[in-house]
């Protein structure tokens, strides 16, 4: 099975070391599933990691890099498929449906509503990775 993570997904992960997303990592390094990326996704983990990591004061000291390189080590590369239209309500979250369809990915896991709201787009299922978590535990 493949699967595509949301920006979201990845930063919760790299923040705590306990949770749902954090989970879905796990589930990754059980090899439950391969996670597909493109080079648009990967660079925007990277940016928003470094741009969140570096203005929350609280967070500041979080080492993700390295949960970074393990995932980019580990995933899957995909050229993106071309979608022909917008289908999110933010254009932004479009590379991740192109990412799924060119992976044959079955699910996306994600926080944002833009994307959820969307439901199951060219078959796609969309869902949190509480509900992510559960189903593949």
């Amino acid at each position: 099975m493949t699967v595509v993570f949301d920006t979201n997904v990845f930063i919760s992960a790299a923040v705590s070391r306990t949770g749902p997303s954090w989970q879905c990592f796990v589930l990754m390094a059980r090899r439950r599933f391969q996670l597909a990326v493109t080079k648009e996704i990967l660079s925007e983990y990277e940016t928003t990691a470094d741009r969140f990591f570096r203005q929350e004061r609280k967070y500041q000291g979080v080492k993700w890099r390295p949960l970074f390189q393990w995932m980019h080590n580990r995933a899957e590369f995909f050229e993106p498929l071309a979608l022909g239209k917008q289908r999110s309500r933010d254009a932004d979250d479009d590379i991740f449906l192109a990412c799924a369809l060119a992976g044959g990915a079955r699910i996306i896991v994600s926080k944002d509503n833009d994307l959820l709201d969307l439901e199951k787009p060219f078959g796609i299922e969309i869902m949190k990775p509480t509900i992510f978590a559960a189903r593949f535990w």
